[in-house]
Formats: structure tokens, sequence, C-alpha cells
């Protein structure tokens, strides 16, 4: 599965006009792949929106990615954002593909985005440890997809479901404690470029 993540900065105050046209540029007859979450920033970096899309192959994902940078309104939001960045990634191979809640279960509301640059010849260590260690980990909060960027900085995102906030401070604590997380071996293949932020399901995303 391939995944897109864009990443736009609103004004104060237009996140739910930013929404709705994000839903309605994602979901028009002739747009491809589908809209698989839609974020609004609650801690780290303030007043942006995040949207999850994902495609079945990567010519799919490119060809969607043409039409909305040759758009005049990219996800109709182009007279709102003030800026907007778009990045590629495949889904860790060994993942199930994101669904939205309605058919996976997993809902937040609080999601937590998580993305860790990647030393060279790293990417599949990482890979295979965190086969191994997922698992256990998702016994007590469930991981929504790991995936390795495809352009840009070498980094893998991965993103976490939570009820709350503090579930989300608890079950990390409650994964170290138990020596289960971070996978043994993991942070080796890791730089130091490391970043976090927490999300709210807007109105319109399916993750919820």
């Amino acid at each position: 599965m391939f995944y897109e993540l864009s990443t736009m900065t609103l004004p104060f105050g237009t996140a739910a006009q930013a929404a709705a046209n994000v839903q309605a540029f994602a979901t028009a007859p002739y747009a491809q792949g589908e809209l698989l979450a839609c974020w609004f920033t609650d801690i780290g970096t303030l007043n942006q929106m995040i949207v999850l899309r994902g495609f079945d192959d990567l010519a799919t994902l490119q060809a969607e990615r043409q039409r909305t940078q040759l758009s005049a309104s990219p996800f109709g939001c182009g007279e709102l954002f003030q800026s907007l960045e778009q990045h590629s990634y495949q889904g860790f191979p060994w993942m199930k593909p994101v669904r939205p809640s309605a058919e996976s279960g997993i809902r937040g509301p609080v999601y937590e985005i998580r993305t860790y640059g990647i030393k060279p010849g790293g990417v599949q260590a990482t890979i295979d440890l965190w086969e191994q260690a997922v698992p256990a980990r998702e016994e007590i909060s469930p991981c929504v997809v790991a995936m390795v960027a495809l352009d840009g900085p070498l980094r893998f995102t991965n993103i976490w479901a939570y009820p709350t906030v503090d579930a989300r401070g608890k079950a990390r604590a409650d994964a170290v404690a138990k020596g289960i997380w971070p996978p043994k071996g993991g942070p080796a293949h890791l730089t130091t470029a490391m970043t976090s932020t927490i999300a709210l399901p807007t109105a319109v995303s399916p993750l919820q």
C-alpha cells in the first residue's frame, strides 16, 4: 500500500472550511486514491491540517499527486493555506493497509504522528525489527501504519491511536517498562531527526 501525507498550514479559524474542501477534493469523481484521515494538530506545530490518502500502487499515487500540483486550488484550499507539503510513502510490507474506523475498528480520537530519520542502510533492519516488536506493542495501543518515505530525507513515519492524551503517555511508559518498546536494536538505525505531533480528527476524517 502506498500513501501520501500532506500538511497544510492554515490561518487561524479556517479548519472547518478547509476540512470540507479537502473532502470534496479527495472524493471528487475524477480523484484517485482514498481519503483515509484528515487531522488538525493539537500538540506540536499548530494550525496545521494533515491529510492521509491511500493508493493501491505508485503510479496512481503519482497521477493524483500531479493532479493536486496542477490544480489552481490544491485540496480546494488554495486561497486558504499558507503552505502545503506533500510526501509519498510505502507501507511496511507486513502491515495491513490503513482502513477507516468503521472498517478497522481503530479509533483515536487522539493520533500521534511520529517521524524518525533513518541512517543509511537502516531501512530493511527497521522494517524487520518493527515486524518483531509491533504485535506486543499493539496489545497496549494500535499502530495505524508504519511507512517509509519515498522522497526527501531517509525516514519513516508511524501513526498511533489513543483514546486520550493521558492514555498515550501511559501506553508509552508501560511499553518501555515491560521492555517491549522500542524494538530491541531499533534505535541504532535511527538519526536524531525525530518529530512528534498530536492531532485530532476533523469531522470529515474516515479515521475518527
